[in-house]
């Protein structure tokens, strides 16, 4: 497999860390506010009614149309990995992914209800190429055991999270506020259009994250360029038939589900299959492909209790969007001090405890040094930490369940124990996946986390379609059991997978 020449790496001049980073940095911090501007709108959108300017879908429908698209979003890393990996390189496919996100915000900004499933094909095309294309451009910043890498990857989370904590704040008042939407009337505007323009808003972040990205470039070196030796013409043909293939087949079903043509329920659980199938079969040719050593085959190994572990996390985390969102919305009291408040700024309690704590986590993983714990109790902990935040929603919605709006601080106080449990887990696993993964499939091996990610936004999506077909309580008491089962399975797995690898040069296991 043809690989690209090592990249030279830039004077450090961001905060200790290369140039480069800062690139990367804003570039992901705009393509996140795009990103999570319109998650925060998506499933409040879908249920409202078509009086109010929504689409009017009921809770199961709302449900399975946000897991299916949670779960393409990120599945489409695989072969977005793999086309960085082989042909485009890293750098090319993020330019290009970024522009097809963009194309899709445009088309859940124009005020016609039928563009509004092409536009999320167009964000699950591009978020695919984007995603495990730019975060294998951070790990190509440093050498391979510098110890800073941990640290980097904090740095470029923090990034992620500035523009999730302001999305949610800009496009939420946008879209959902009173007074914007008393302005709009006083221009001459329907107020149900404030849906589009909280749309537009995150259209206008991705524009920024690709100018970013292009006046930027000089400062990532050789970083991400296309692979030296390329693919023969009919290779390049080849792929170029089976993205086309791909594009008209992902517009197809959008315009299809859009039209009546085809049931959201069946096509999502035709995808909850392929979703299986994929997983399923990646692993296994992972596995039995390639002449791999024997410590990369242990590498493969942790990578697959990474995998589990990780999926589990996110069928609960990105809940935010969905179940938390609904929550926040219809059971919540969205006063304080006299202001009403969008039920989409609860999404910003979230990236905001990450920007104030992920410093502390970076900096206490390399003071601890040696005594520095593995990935693997990072993510127990991490999993332990998620169960208690649905545990505290348990009690809430026990107080809900009368009717009662309950307080705002129910939910900040889950927010805060899901931010604790994040910074366990997932910038740990982006540092770790990149740090295992063999040299020959890098950014296909990226992919294979945000394949994590996939498998727990569908599962999070489907757990927001039972919102109105279970009691609260149990629901949430039931999500709280889950990861409790989860972490300890893996803490039970913990002196296994130590055995897997050596420590690193700084001392601490992956």
């Amino acid at each position: 497999m043809p690989q690209s020449a090592p990249p030279a790496l830039t004077q450090d001049d961001f905060l200790g860390h290369p140039a480069g980073l800062s690139t990367l940095f804003f570039t992901e911090l705009w393509e996140r506010f795009s990103y999570y501007g319109m998650r925060g709108l998506l499933i409040l959108y879908m249920t409202a009614g078509l009086d109010a300017g929504g689409l009017g879908f009921d809770t199961a429908t709302a449900g399975a149309v946000y897991g299916l698209y949670g779960g393409c979003v990120y599945l489409l890393c695989l072969p977005g990995g793999w086309l960085a990996d082989r042909w485009l390189g890293a750098r090319r496919a993020t330019l290009i992914g970024g522009s097809l996100i963009l194309a899709g915000h445009l088309c859940l900004a124009a005020p016609f209800k039928d563009s509004f499933f092409g536009g999320l094909a167009l964000v699950v095309l591009g978020t695919g190429l984007l995603k495990p294309s730019i975060s294998k451009l951070v790990g190509d910043l440093y050498p391979a055991d510098d110890p800073r890498r941990d640290a980097g990857y904090s740095l470029y989370y923090m990034g992620i999270n500035l523009g999730a904590f302001l999305a949610p704040l800009a496009c939420g008042w946008l879209a959902l506020s009173g007074e914007f939407r008393a302005a709009l009337a006083g221009w001459g505007v329907a107020p149900a259009n404030a849906w589009h323009v909280g749309f537009a808003a995150a259209a206008l972040g991705m524009a920024g994250g690709l100018w970013q990205f292009r006046a930027g470039h000089a400062r990532l070196a050789n970083a991400g360029l296309p692979p030296p030796a390329g693919i023969t013409v009919g290779d390049r043909r080849l792929l170029r038939r089976a993205l086309l293939a791909i594009a008209v087949l992902v517009l197809v079903l959008g315009a299809g589900l859009m039209r009546g043509w085809l049931g959201v329920a069946a096509l999502s659980n035709g995808f909850a299959l392929v979703l299986l199938a994929v997983t399923a079969g990646f692993f296994i040719s992972m596995f039995r492909g390639g002449d791999w050593t024997g410590e990369e085959r242990a590498r493969l190994r942790l990578i697959l209790i990474l995998f589990v572990a990780a999926s589990v996390f996110w069928s609960l985390f990105e809940q935010g969007g969905s179940t938390l969102n609904l929550f926040a919305a219809r059971n919540t009291d969205l006063t304080l001090a006299g202001y009403s408040f969008p039920a989409t700024w609860f999404q910003s309690v979230n990236p905001l405890m990450i920007i104030v704590l992920a410093p502390v986590f970076a900096l206490g993983w390399v003071k601890l040094g040696t005594r520095n714990p593995s990935s693997i109790a990072k993510f127990t902990l991490g999993l332990v930490l998620v169960a208690a935040g649905f545990g505290v929603l348990a009690v809430a919605a026990v107080l809900a369940a009368e009717g009662v709006k309950v307080s705002p601080l129910w939910l900040v106080a889950t927010y805060l124990l899901h931010s604790l449990g994040e910074l366990c887990l997932s910038p740990v696993g982006l540092s770790a996946i990149s740090r295992l993964a063999p040299a020959r499939i890098a950014s296909l091996t990226m992919g294979v986390w945000f394949l994590a990610s996939s498998v727990g936004n569908y599962l999070g999506g489907r757990v927001a379609g039972l919102y109105d077909r279970f009691s609260l309580p149990g629901l949430f008491a039931m999500v709280t059991g889950l990861a409790l089962l989860a972490a300890l399975g893996l803490w039970a797995l913990g002196p296994y997978a130590r055995r897997l690898l050596p420590p690193t040069a700084s001392g601490s296991r992956p």
